[in-house]
């Protein structure tokens, strides 16, 4: 067994990892836009929508337009990566 002589990359460092060049596209439903931003306004059930997320778990962009947040991601110099 190869075992690395490095030290475990600690949480906090692993989820700045593409921080500023990556950023997570997931898609959700309206009901859950509380749970996952609690910031967020109440939205009406049965939507689709789609966050553009940082590395580090920041939302970015919120919108009912995967293109848009396609769009919102090559404005900013990041590249978008599907979250499933």
């Amino acid at each position: 067994m190869n075992r690395s002589t490095h030290p475990p990359l600690p949480i906090e460092d692993f989820a700045q990892l593409g921080e500023g060049a990556i950023a997570y596209v997931r898609e959700f439903r309206s009901e859950e836009i509380g749970r996952l931003y609690p910031g967020a306004p109440p939205l009406p059930a049965g939507l689709r929508l789609w966050a553009l997320i940082g590395a580090g778990g920041t939302p970015i962009l919120i919108s009912d337009d995967r293109d848009a947040i396609l769009d919102g991601a090559r404005e900013q110099e990041l590249t978008p990566v599907m979250r499933h």
